[in-house]
């Protein structure tokens, strides 16, 4: 089933819509989610025989483009669970079947929420604050806090890590442990404290763990403190920088739409004729295509070779920093020259053009930021520093 046939044009449209209510009341997106579900699109990347789409990944990542240019907030909330959804894909597909329950519980029904923030923690993947406490059954307990859980209000499992601080291994290594809390158990709560800038919708709250006990099926991997080329990491920062790409690149794609649909609105009180006609107004709004074409190609690029496993190495977090880098810098951009030739009344708070900005700001903090992603690509340039 195409993309176009389960994000139908009625669909999107409607979601379109609600959106500006959702950001107005700061409220989670349940109707736009549930529509999502009704149909099959958290199930997009689940096999046929399992009760899915049996999407690619380039499709999910074109689908998410879309679905950004009709309401962000919406398709980042979706993205979280996407991205674990590939995450386990690609695990699968290199042999860790211990990553197969993802795909299973997602044809099921059941949500996956992404609880690997911790402020403060400019390691991101590479260690933890949150300590993992391992009991004699194999099962852990996390306790600690988690920053940005999008999908907070309806997850049903949450992928999570932790630092097991009290394992002795080689050289007092202390392992950072990886698995899936279900929502069911105790040790857990919610923080409400999401009243952000903007996408609003995804109601990204703060998560307590305190002693939440993942059982040893839900452990799906152990990892050493610090950068290691574990598959796992690949799998999670492709699947998340790839996706996150898509949701901004959508997001400019409608940007640019509004700075046209405007400037053909508008007349010159001097010459008469549409804003779309002045040299000015068209080089901006041709700039702006530039850059969105740029990153289209790029987008579409990245997607592809994630999909067919072209083995880049170490050369793929480059890669993968730069596209999520470009993506979130060109959205501001293309907003920029949109709000620059669509005039004053676009700045109106309540505007789809001034949402749309909002919502482009949080590029500014998701994992890889500016500093990450420019020291991971000195690194790869330049070596370690000394």
């Amino acid at each position: 089933m195409s993309v176009q046939a389960v994000l139908s044009s009625e669909l999107l449209e409607t979601i379109r819509q609600r959106a500006d209510g959702y950001d107005e009341r700061n409220e989670f997106c349940y109707q736009d989610l549930e529509d999502l579900k009704t149909a099959g699109y958290l199930a997009a990347l689940v096999p046929a025989e399992q009760g899915g789409l049996g999407w690619s990944f380039d499709q999910v990542v074109e689908a998410q483009r879309l679905l950004a240019s009709y309401a962000s907030a919406t398709a980042l909330a979706v993205n979280m669970h996407h991205v674990w959804v590939t995450a386990a894909r690609l695990m699968v597909r290199s042999g860790h079947d211990e990553f197969q329950q993802v795909i299973t519980e997602t044809a099921e029904g059941h949500i996956f929420a992404f609880g690997i923030s911790e402020a403060g923690n400019d390691a991101v993947l590479f260690d933890s604050t949150t300590d993992a406490e391992v009991h004699p059954d194999g099962s852990v307990s996390f306790t600690g806090t988690k920053v940005f859980t999008t999908l907070a209000p309806v997850w049903t499992r949450l992928g999570l890590f932790g630092k097991d601080t009290a394992a002795t291994g080689a050289e007092g290594e202390k392992p950072l442990i990886f698995g899936f809390l279900e929502r069911e158990a105790p040790g857990w709560s919610t923080i409400e404290n999401w009243d952000m800038l903007g996408m609003r919708a995804t109601q990204s709250h703060a998560t307590a763990l305190e002693g939440a006990r993942v059982p040893a099926q839900r452990i799906v991997r152990r990892l050493p403190v610090g950068p290691n080329p574990d598959p796992l990491v690949f799998a999670i920062f492709a699947s998340f920088l790839t996706l996150l790409a898509a949701v901004y690149t959508g997001l400019g794609d409608r940007a640019l739409a509004l700075g046209a649909e405007h400037a053909a609105s508008r007349r010159s009180l001097n010459t008469g004729a549409s804003l779309d006609q002045d040299p000015d107004i068209r080089y901006k709004l041709a700039e702006a295509q530039l850059q969105q074409l740029a990153l289209d190609a790029q987008l579409r690029c990245v997607a592809a070779e994630v999909e067919s496993g072209v083995e880049h190495g170490a050369a793929w977090f480059p890669r993968l920093v730069t596209l999520r880098t470009c993506a979130t810098r060109t959205a501001r951009a293309v907003l920029d020259a949109a709000l620059g030739v669509s005039g004053g009344a676009q700045y109106h708070r309540t505007t789809e053009l001034s949402r749309l900005y909002r919502d482009a700001l949080a590029g500014i903090h998701h994992p890889s930021d500016d500093e990450s992603a420019h020291r991971t690509l000195a690194n790869h340039l330049l070596g370690p520093l000394a």
